[in-house]
């Protein structure tokens, strides 16, 4: 019977990674994983930064009852990319103090920044950039014009 002698260099390498072992299951069962609030942060931090921009159609906004009971706040929206058409929804819960609704009509064009190899990875609305317009001014009705009264108009008074 033939042994072989241990060199003291792998008697040494081999208890550093039998330690080793533990002390990185130990590290990686303790490490904080990010919350879906912080991971929906960096993916709009990292669309707003990279990002293309298309336009596209502002749907609709909604309010949708999750499974744990919370109320969500949507935006839908349509665009096209390529020639594909492509309806997503954004939740804006966490940024429900950004954005007026009641100020943006559905119909109404916005612009919308996407992923480039993913184009279904989309934003309308992050903390510091938004795809979404205000509604039209409506040009003022003037009622009962006298044909020779000209004080409507500008630069007539």
């Amino acid at each position: 019977m033939n042994l072989r002698s241990v060199n003291p260099w792998e008697l040494a390498a081999s208890l550093v990674v039998l330690g080793a072992v533990p002390a990185v299951v130990f590290f990686y069962s303790k490490r904080k994983r990010p919350s879906a609030v912080e991971l929906e942060t960096a993916r709009r931090a990292f669309l707003v930064q990279s990002g293309r921009i298309v336009d596209g159609t502002f749907l609709d906004g909604a309010e949708v009852e999750a499974e744990d009971g919370r109320t969500l706040n949507m935006l839908l929206f349509q665009y096209r990319i390529g020639g594909v058409d492509y309806q997503c929804s954004q939740d804006i819960t966490e940024l429900a103090e950004l954005i007026d609704l009641t100020e943006v009509r559905s119909g109404f064009p916005c612009s919308i920044r996407y992923q480039q190899g993913n184009p279904q990875n989309s934003i309308v609305v992050a903390e510091r950039w938004s795809g979404l317009r205000g509604s039209q001014t409506l040009t003022p009705e003037i009622r009962n014009l006298d044909p020779l009264n000209l004080t409507h108009l500008p630069g007539r008074g």
